[in-house]
């Protein structure tokens, strides 16, 4: 049987496709328990923001310019 380079391309390429096409990522929870999941990440990590000292004397790292 003889193939053609288009016919090997388009042999090959199907099945990856078809394993493109079906999502399979678990179903998301609910969208309430999202927000307050990320609601508890963003106050967790602002409160280990406000435990850390920083000197006033510290520069930043990049100069603002107007």
């Amino acid at each position: 049987m003889k193939f053609t380079r288009r016919k090997l391309a388009a042999a090959l390429a199907a099945p990856a496709a078809a394993a493109l096409a079906q999502p399979q990522t678990p179903p998301s929870p609910v969208p309430g328990d999202e927000l307050a999941a990320a609601r508890e990440r963003n106050a967790a990590a602002a409160g280990a923001l406000a435990r850390q000292e920083v000197p006033m004397t510290t520069e930043p790292a990049f100069q603002f310019k107007a």
